[in-house]
This record gives C-alpha cells, sequence and structure tokens, in this order.
C-alpha cells in the first residue's frame, strides 16, 4: 500500500488539466494518465476495474471493492481527476514544507484522491472490511469545465445509497451547496457617428442601467430570502462587452452575470425572474443561459440514515453548506444522496500556491476510514 503523501505526491507528479483549459492537442491535458495509475493501484489490491467512457481518450474510473456476503448497500468514493491549467510547470512537481503538500490539485482535488484511494486500500486488505457494504471508487472527468464525467455517471442509472464526493471541506461533512446559473444580458441600440450622438441609441448606456439596478436592488432583493445553510443567492456582473470604437455609438453591449443559487432555484426561474424584475423597471434587455448544462444546487437530507452515521462519526453536530458547486449535486439529482467531504481549504484551490495540510490528509483518512468500518 503506498503511504498517502507518497500517493499525492504521485498524483500531482501526473499532470491532469481539464483539456477546456488548453489548446488541443496538449501534453498536460486530460485526466487519463492519473485514471491509468489509479486503476494500476486498484487492480495490484484486487479491486474490479473499468473504465466509463465519457470523452475519447477521457473515461471515468470504476473501482469496485465487492464485500464478503451479499451486497446490501453501497457507498460511493467520488473525487474527481481534473484539475485546473498551471501558472508555471514547477506546479507539478509535489513540495513538502511546513507540514503541507504543494502542487497542483494538492486541495482540488487530488488531495480527495489520495485519502479515498488510501482508504479503500486499506478496507481491501483489512479483517475488518464491511460484509454487507459494496465501496466504488469513482475517478469522474471533467469537473472543472462542464461536470461531463459526473453526468455520463448519474445517466448511467447506476445505484448506490450514498455517495461522498471529494472536495476540501476542512475535513467537514457537507450536505447542501449552491448552484451556478451564467446568464448572457444583452441590450440593442441604433448605431450613428459619435459626432453625432443624437441620432443613435446607446446600447451601452442601457446597459450601464441594467447593471447599476443588478449590482443594487437585485442584490438586495436576494439578500431577503435567506436558507437556512446557505444563506441568500449571490450576483456578480463578471463581464462586458459593448462598442467597437469611440467614435461610433454602439448598438450591442452584452454582459456576462454569474448567480449562485439556492435550492429550489433553477436556471429556468433565474432567467425569467431577472427578464420580469427589468422589465418592470422599463430596462429593455434579453436575458438568457450561458451553460451547456446547469450547475444545480445540492441539499442533502440531513436526516438519511448513512449521512446521519457520517456526521456522528466525524462529531458534527449540525449540517453545513458551502458557497461552490461540485459533483455532489449532480449525482444527488441521478438519484444518489450525496455529501461532500475532503481535506483542505477552498481558499487554496486553484492557487498558484495551491497546497494541502498534511494534518488534514490524516484527519481526513482516519475520519472516513472510521466511518467505512463502522458499516456492516
Amino acid at each position: 500500500m503506498i503511504p498517502i503523501q507518497k500517493l499525492l505526491a504521485e498524483l500531482i507528479a501526473l499532470p491532469s488539466v481539464n483539456p477546456a483549459f488548453l489548446p488541443e492537442g496538449h501534453p498536460h491535458a486530460g485526466e487519463r494518465r492519473v485514471a491509468e495509475f489509479l486503476a494500476a493501484v486498484a487492480a495490484r489490491i484486487g479491486l474490479e476495474v473499468e473504465f466509463q467512457a465519457v470523452f475519447p481518450q477521457r473515461a471515468n474510473l470504476i473501482a469496485r471493492l465487492r464485500p464478503a456476503g451479499k451486497i446490501r448497500q453501497t457507498v460511493l468514493l467520488a473525487p474527481h481527476l481534473d484539475t485546473v491549467n498551471v501558472v508555471d510547470d514547477k506546479q507539478f512537481k509535489p513540495t513538502r514544507r511546513a507540514g503541507r503538500i504543494y502542487g497542483r490539485g494538492a486541495c482540488d482535488t487530488k488531495g480527495s484522491v489520495a485519502v479515498f484511494v488510501s482508504v479503500i486500500c486499506e478496507l481491501a486488505k483489512s479483517k475488518s472490511r464491511p460484509r454487507e457494504t459494496e465501496i466504488v471508487f469513482v475517478g469522474l472527468v471533467d469537473e472543472e469545465n462542464g461536470q461531463a464525467g459526473s453526468r455520463a455517471f448519474a445517466k448511467s442509472g447506476f445505484k448506490a445509497d450514498l455517495a461522498i464526493v471529494g472536495e476540501p471541506t476542512r475535513c467537514e461533512v457537507v450536505t447542501a451547496h449552491k448552484g451556478s446559473v451564467f446568464v448572457e444580458i444583452e441590450t440593442r441600440g441604433q448605431a450613428a457617428h459619435g459626432a453625432t450622438p443624437q441620432f443613435g441609441s446607446n446600447a451601452v448606456l442601457a446597459m450601464a442601467r441594467v447593471v447599476e439596478f443588478l449590482e443594487t436592488d437585485y442584490r438586495k432583493r436576494l439578500q431577503r430570502q435567506k436558507h437556512r445553510v446557505l444563506g441568500c443567492g449571490t450576483v456578480n456582473v463578471g463581464s462586458i462587452r459593448g462598442g467597437s470604437q469611440p467614435n461610433i455609438v454602439p448598438d450591442r453591449c452584452g454582459i456576462g452575470v454569474d448567480r449562485r443559487t439556492l435550492p429550489g432555484e433553477t436556471e429556468r426561474s433565474v432567467c425569467r425572474e431577472i427578464t420580469a424584475l427589468l422589465c418592470a423597471r422599463k430596462l429593455d434587455a434579453q436575458v438568457s443561459s450561458a451553460r451547456l448544462a446547469p450547475c444545480l444546487p445540492l441539499e442533502t437530507d440531513v436526516e438519511l440514515p448513512l449521512v446521519r452515521q457520517f456526521l456522528r462519526s466525524v462529531g458534527q453536530s449540525r449540517p453545513l453548506g458551502v458557497h461552490y458547486f461540485c459533483d455532489a449535486a449532480v449525482l444527488s439529482a441521478g438519484g444518489i444522496p450525496s455529501v461532500v467531504f475532503g481535506p483542505g481549504d477552498i481558499a487554496q484551490a486553484h492557487t498558484a500556491d495551491e497546497w494541502v495540510s498534511i494534518p488534514q490528509l490524516e484527519q481526513a483518512r482516519a475520519r472516513l476510514l472510521g466511518v467505512l468500518k463502522s458499516l456492516p
């Protein structure tokens, strides 16, 4: 069995950058190297290994630890294998200092991968492995872009009683997270010469009024609708495009908006809400969704037996929520109750000096091992 720190270092050294962030054919693109490495580790300890094709050269890794007796329940360990891009290739060279392991993916989420694989390896060799619970490791692709890996897995109809999705939660159990709708809003005007702007209609000026509304009145409106764990939804105008040169009155202007959603809100309901509010204020604009697939919010019932057992095992008295979204909501929408758990803090994810605390690696491993060993 590979020690957890060594396992994480080997994972960091295998680039698995989501291809969406790289030119076509880039040598660092894709999760294949990591998936094949983990498949070899799993096969050596006797797990049943298979690949689920998602894209060409990109597949989810599925490794099963079957119980000694009849399968009465199934628990998934489901981290993602892809990372965002690096600032410098040195980020693929793992380093240890001051009780931390640095490198791309250390926190998001190769730290979770190392914890989950280490635990399933120990269970495979242990005499106290569950006798009626199947443990399945699922290394998912494409979480950092379109979540195609979890969508394909959920669509396959795989049945499980709980999914533990690996993300940096500081070793706490998260039962709810926000979703995200990317909204495109466009205003239109009439082009004219910059010397005679009175003959045109300025689309940028019209959009300025829309932005002002979104960042003031709409923001305040969202703050009045609070979720007991997640707080309120948020809005951020993140990009703006308008006009071509100073001496032309612009006839089009567009903005990109990130609207973080609460359970119960949908892509359609958000677009409908914004459209109605703009119309009520006589702000003429076209609203549409910019995502190929929705990033859903998550809310898992904390009274489910396995969730309650997990919370009790780690000594957590209340459910927690996070503001980011992940594969948990996709699996949950596919019928698999899901929670989020893993070492690290989201504040370190995607940073140039990404790191994870070694004590948290060990803590996450001990907590997860304790939970799984307690299962029948």
